[in-house]
């Protein structure tokens, strides 16, 4: 027990971290490497079994690695136009194999975390946390063993859970992509449910392994992201096979026929009319969004305020809760990113600010993510409707280019469907408010612009910057030369390495094209 300097309270601890996800996971870790005196970090009831949260368990782990799987496939059939001679037989793919691999690799993940907590001298706790009082928790396991702890501050980073429809049949015959990652079985004809990036995802790397997969959309695509990148992300899934189902909404699901996948009828309304739709599958996976896992915690108790409406935490800069001892991190806080990076970040952080008298907070600007469709979507700040909200549209410029990357080339497909584009604000320096990229590798392209972008890029640094060669990367940096080239004459020009590429530079106002052709 430590008596705390000022105070003439006795806590067990000097800090409890409720979650057992990245962000708690950082926050403990870096807290112990400042000074050794131990505290339990404990895991919410998503994952009573394991650590690492949704991210490694559920999450960008699982869902990279079978979007990885997808990838493969096509390029074994890409192997052939280069000349690797493969079977003339169809290739077949194994769900049993992929998903045991996936989660023996999970696995060894959760242990090393554990490992990394025990060398930290970091007391876990595998229980389920709630508030008594606001500085004091109940602890219960899942033997139902119940034991108490005081602490002069927590953390909370308690996530997310996946979100259901309220409908007939959902939870009991539908799965979410907290089951799909485990299944023990191929899900067969999929019906995803939702248009969220986990919607996408799933969908598109469920098609990529050769599954009939339709996607049930009740409005747009990817809401939050920058809509014309949405839209050609979803394009070029259905031209891959993936069917959309739009302006439709399920209102209940049925069980036909049990088994290893079984058989489902799902009944749909219009989002326009009366008019109902209905159709069978083997698996219906919902993917519909997620709730912040806080209303069973115990925040009353402690007099910490929640958004009543979604159940997420208001903070200040300092990811200080109304209860000045209680910090929030993560998913669950009002209005921030719901990123695993950020998590991280704001642990960390959160964790030196606190016990290692550092003062660098947070900066939840221009944060880099990639949504790992068939072909990738990376972007960075701003979307183009966002910028025109804020800027308004005679303050914008913005850089619009197709390419084709020389991989696709020799096999021949994907001809300008990959696109990019930059969005500059003209008031400051045409400094680059938005990066937005939709093509292969586009996590690894989009970081780099998002470290420049953090560094206050503008279009001229960017128009001076030289590129690597032949490169997806580079064709932000060769706008500079195709729009003076379009605005002398607009003749035929060649582009090497990355061909038969379209530019036009946008005014908001009047959209001009000009098609360059190879």
């Amino acid at each position: 027990q430590q008596l705390l300097c000022g105070e003439n309270e006795v806590y067990d601890y000097d800090l409890i971290v409720i979650g057992g996800g990245s962000g708690g996971l950082a926050c403990s870790k870096v807290r112990a490497s400042q000074i050794t005196l131990s505290k339990p970090t404990l895991p919410p009831d998503l994952h009573l079994s394991s650590l690492g949260g949704t991210c490694v368990n559920v999450g960008c782990i699982p869902k990279k690695l079978m979007h990885q799987t997808a990838l493969l496939g096509t390029s074994i059939q890409d192997a052939r136009k280069f000349g690797w001679e493969l079977p003339e037989e169809t290739v077949k793919h194994n769900w049993e194999t992929m998903k045991s691999a996936v989660n023996n690799y999970i696995g060894s993940l959760n242990w090393g975390y554990r490992v990394a907590l025990r060398d930290k001298n970091v007391n876990y706790i595998n229980s389920y946390a709630e508030f008594i009082e606001s500085h004091k928790i109940k602890a219960t396991n899942k033997r139902g063993k119940e034991t108490f702890h005081t602490a002069a501050k927590f953390i909370l980073a308690t996530g997310e859970r996946p979100r259901y429809l309220s409908i007939p049949g959902d939870k009991e015959y539908c799965i979410t992509s907290d089951d799909l990652f485990s299944l023990p079985h191929c899900p067969g004809k999929t019906l995803v449910i939702g248009a969220s990036y986990v919607a996408l995802e799933c969908g598109g790397f469920l098609a990529g392994l050769g599954l009939d997969v339709t996607v049930m959309v009740r409005s747009i695509l990817l809401r939050g992201f920058d809509q014309e990148m949405a839209n050609r992300a979803g394009k070029h899934m259905e031209e891959h096979g993936v069917k959309f189902l739009r302006k439709y909404v399920p209102v209940k699901v049925e069980e036909l026929e049990a088994g290893t996948p079984g058989r489902l009828k799902v009944t749909a309304k219009s989002t326009e009319g009366d008019e109902t739709i209905e159709g069978e599958y083997n698996t219906v996976l919902i993917a519909v969004g997620r709730d912040a896992c806080t209303g069973k915690i115990g925040l009353d108790q402690a007099g910490v305020k929640v958004n009543p409406k979604n159940g997420k935490i208001p903070v200040n800069d300092e990811e200080q809760t109304n209860v000045p001892h209680i910090y929030a991190i993560g998913d669950i806080l009002e209005g921030k990113w719901e990123l695993t990076p950020v998590a991280i970040q704001a642990g960390k952080l959160l964790a030196r600010r606190l016990y290692a008298g550092a003062s660098l907070k947070c900066d939840y600007v221009n944060v880099p993510t990639t949504v790992f469709t068939p072909l990738e979507y990376g972007a960075c700040g701003l979307s183009e409707e966002k910028a025109m909200e804020l800027y308004g549209q005679d303050n914008l410029e913005v850089y619009h280019s197709l390419f084709w990357p020389l991989e696709f080339t020799v096999p021949n497909r994907d001809n300008n469907k990959c696109y990019s584009k930059i969005i500059c604000n003209k008031l400051d320096n045409d400094r680059v408010i938005g990066f937005h990229y939709l093509g292969p590798n586009a996590g690894e392209v989009t970081q780099g612009y998002g470290v420049a972008m953090k560094c206050g890029l503008t279009k001229e640094q960017l128009d001076n910057t030289i590129g690597i060669h032949p490169t997806c990367a580079e064709v932000r940096l060769i706008t500079d030369q195709l729009q003076a080239a379009f605005h002398l004459s607009c003749s035929p020009l060649t582009t090497i390495g990355i061909a038969s590429t379209m530019l036009y530079r946008l005014r908001p106002q009047k959209k001009k094209k000009c098609v360059l052709k190879k």
